[in-house]
Order: C-alpha cells, then structure tokens, then sequence
C-alpha cells in the first residue's frame, strides 16, 4: 500500500479558521492581543503525509534554517520523493545532504513503514488523535512531538496541544507569565481556554516568537 495520492499545488488551509480566532479572541485575553498582529495569515498543509514526516524528522534538534538547508539537499537527491525512491538512495548521498546516520536510518524505517503497507494511511482521515499517535509512535525516530506536528501540518486537526513543544512553553511563559518559566500543568492550565482549538492557539503562540511560520 502506498501513500494516497493528492494532486496539491496549493497549500490547503483550515475551513475552522475564522471560528476557531473568533472563539480565541473571546475566550483569552493574549489571544485577543495576538491574532490581529498576523492579518490573513493561517496554518497550512501541503497534502504529502510521508514528505511531511520526512520534514519533521529532518527538523528534529536542529535550528529551522540549517533543517532547511539540509532538506532542500535531501529531497533534491530522487527525483520525486516518495517512500519507494528513498529506499532506492545509497546512505552516502544522503549522508552528503548534512544527514546524521541516525537520521538516515530514521528515515529508512520510515519510507520501509510506509512501503510495506503496515500504516493505515487510508484510514487516518477518520482516525482519533491518539489512534494515529499510536501507529506514528511505531516507527523509529517518531515520538510524541513529531506525531502531534504531523496532526497540527498535516491533517489540520483544530485541537492538538503539543506540550513537548519547547516553542509553545517558552511562548506561554512568555506572553502569560512575564518570561517566568512555566510547567507542562501551567500550560495545560492556560490551554483550558483554547479548546476547542488548541492547534490554533498554539499556531499563535510559535508566531509570537517567529512571525514566520514553519512549514512541514
């Protein structure tokens, strides 16, 4: 079983959107602050659930610049990225692109998931949260934080907290403490006002520290 296939060349944006920022503005106090300060701008997914777990794999541990460096080197390697042509890569050229062996091999397991048919890709759509947290977590160099990016860029889903997320506690001490380092149940306190839209909210909170938003 392979990856579904998307004709995508426009990025697809969340129809949730406007309610979701007319929900936030009402219930919090930063929020109602923040949204206005980034207009039209919104989360984005480009369709391609393997290229955007290849991207968070890639990004893992590193500055956003030097993992775009490197992934503009590795996909540039196959002609299409797609899990079969990065089987078909020799681990030196990959190495070549800025990749660690780790990461190699991360990668490899991934393309070999996706290849062999033991994700559900086809029935991801459908699947709960933690459903599709639970397959993700299965393949090496995937944990919590990279499955919940995958949700938030990929499938848009509106009410994802990602509390491993450096850039979400440090935006949250940031814009709800004065800077004063907070906890993940200081976090999961202020985020009580988000939901249903936790994912935007969080949208917000990275945009407060990088008015350029991060693509996967």
């Amino acid at each position: 079983m392979g990856i579904p296939k998307k004709a995508v060349t426009q990025p697809i944006t969340p129809s949730y959107w406007a309610d979701a920022c007319k929900h936030l503005v009402k219930k919090d106090r930063v929020m109602k602050r923040l949204i206005p300060m980034f207009g039209d701008a919104c989360l984005q997914t480009r369709g391609d659930a393997f290229v955007t777990l290849a991207r968070s794999i890639v990004g893992q541990q590193v500055s956003v610049k030097a993992a775009q460096t490197v992934w503009e080197r590795f996909a540039a390697l196959p002609p299409v990225l797609t899990p079969a042509n990065v089987l078909k890569l020799k681990i030196d050229d990959m190495r070549s692109a800025g990749l660690s062996v780790r990461k190699v091999e991360y990668l490899v397991d991934l393309a070999l998931h996706f290849d062999n048919g033991s994700l559900h890709v086809n029935a991801w759509e459908a699947m709960p949260d933690e459903e599709i947290i639970a397959e993700l977590v299965s393949i090496r160099g995937i944990g919590r934080w990279t499955a919940e990016m995958f949700l938030i860029f990929h499938f848009m889903r509106p009410n994802v907290l990602p509390l491993d997320d450096v850039g979400l506690i440090d935006g949250i001490s940031k814009n709800y403490f004065s800077g004063e380092q907070v906890s993940r149940s200081d976090a999961r306190e202020v985020a009580a006002a988000w939901a249903p839209y936790c994912s935007v909210a969080t949208w917000y909170i990275w945009r407060s520290l990088d008015p350029q938003p991060v693509g996967y």
